[in-house]
């Protein structure tokens, strides 16, 4: 069984990777944070056979904590090696600061530094990624990431603050993240000296950034789906959802009701057309209408219903029977003029998909009876 140490495992890249980590059976994962002990950090240290050294200092109370946690806690464990005489393989989490002429950019630099110097006199596999900001679960607003602080402060209503609305700013995601530090468990060793970087980035300016995620916020009212076939938006709107309040977890739909039952929407989106369903009461009909472009599916998820059609040149009625005993979806092509029947002993529920949002103005659909 292999063995990994994680510093910094209480950190928002660290909680990610040592879930991940642990899902692998292969591995013994131990870990080491800010409340451990040196004692555990040596023992640590010694049986490791891959480091993931993720503990550092980026917002601290004074300048001199950027050296203490960043290139102290580095040469610590590395002096630990050298006193041991291991050469495991370490994956050092740095960042693209460390070019800058700052304390903190400094600090990593250092680190760094010291790092390359091991691999070169020991031979170790060493790794250094230096990351953009790095965004999803688990990270902390007003700490990690601007992402994190505008997806916790929309989420509550709590107003946001832009400097500089068209200020760029590129972005790694959590899971890209992990998965390229899952797949060094078993890489090949690397040249020293090499700066890693997760090949997959997204840059975003600061005032699309907030649009999208207020956007998000407000498909509880709109339900209008943003396009997920964008990579980015999969993962900021996941980063979004995983900052709402326990609390807030449900949002109510609006209901329409007749005499002859309820319809309520679910989802809308300019790609996918738009999601609905609805409860019909015993022996009502619903529809006799027809479509030019139009398209949608009918599929009976509680009941039993019969789904007829005729096209609207013809005379022939085409009989669907359709219940929950058997899941099934029907087509309900253009030019055919349908109804829906509920002919089963209870409520029935239908779900529908229409390929086109619903527009007042264009509604594109003629009533004519079956």
């Amino acid at each position: 069984m292999k063995k990994i140490l994680v510093t910094g495992s209480a950190g928002f890249i660290g909680r990610n990777l040592v879930v991940a980590l642990r899902r692998r059976k292969d591995l013994e994962v131990r870990t080491f944070d800010l409340e451990d002990s040196p004692e555990a950090l040596d023992a640590a240290v010694c049986e490791a056979e891959i480091i993931y050294h993720l503990a550092g200092v980026n917002r601290p109370k004074q300048v001199e904590e950027f050296f203490e946690g960043n290139t102290g806690l580095t040469r610590k464990i590395l002096d630990l090696l050298l006193q041991h005489r291991k050469a495991p393989r370490i994956v050092m989490s740095s960042s693209i600061q460390a070019d800058l002429d700052n304390p903190y950019g400094r600090s990593k630099k250092a680190a760094e530094d010291d790092l390359f110097d091991f691999a070169r006199e020991t031979g170790a596999d060493v790794r250094v990624y230096r990351f953009p900001g790095v965004f999803g679960k688990w990270s902390r607003p007003n700490y990690n990431t601007v992402v994190a602080t505008f997806c916790h402060n929309i989420a509550r209503g709590i107003e946001i603050s832009i400097s500089d609305p068209k200020r760029e700013i590129e972005l790694v995601y959590i899971d890209d993240l992990v998965e390229e530090y899952l797949a060094l468990v078993d890489a090949a060793p690397a040249r020293i000296n090499d700066f890693c970087r997760v090949g997959k980035t997204f840059k975003v300016t600061l005032g699309e950034l907030s649009g999208r995620i207020q956007g998000y916020k407000d498909m509880r009212r709109t339900l209008i789906m943003p396009d997920f076939a964008d990579e980015f938006t999969q993962r900021l709107y996941a980063t979004y959802i995983s900052f709402l309040p326990e609390e807030g977890f449900s949002y109510p739909l609006k209901v329409q009701s007749d005499d002859r039952g309820d319809l309520f929407e679910l989802i809308k989106s300019d790609h996918l057309g738009q999601i609905f369903l609805s409860r019909t009461k015993k022996g009502i009909t619903r529809g006799n209408h027809y479509h030019d472009t139009k398209v949608e599916k009918f599929c009976v998820v509680k009941g039993k219903a019969v789904i007829r059609f005729r096209h609207v040149l013809g005379s022939k009625v085409i009989d669907y029977p359709v219940s929950d005993e058997k899941i099934e979806v029907v087509d309900i092509p253009p030019g055919y003029t349908h109804s829906i029947e509920n002919t089963g002993d209870e409520e029935m529920i239908v779900l529908f998909w229409a390929n086109q949002r619903f527009d007042p103005a264009r509604p594109d659909t003629y009533f004519l009876e079956v």
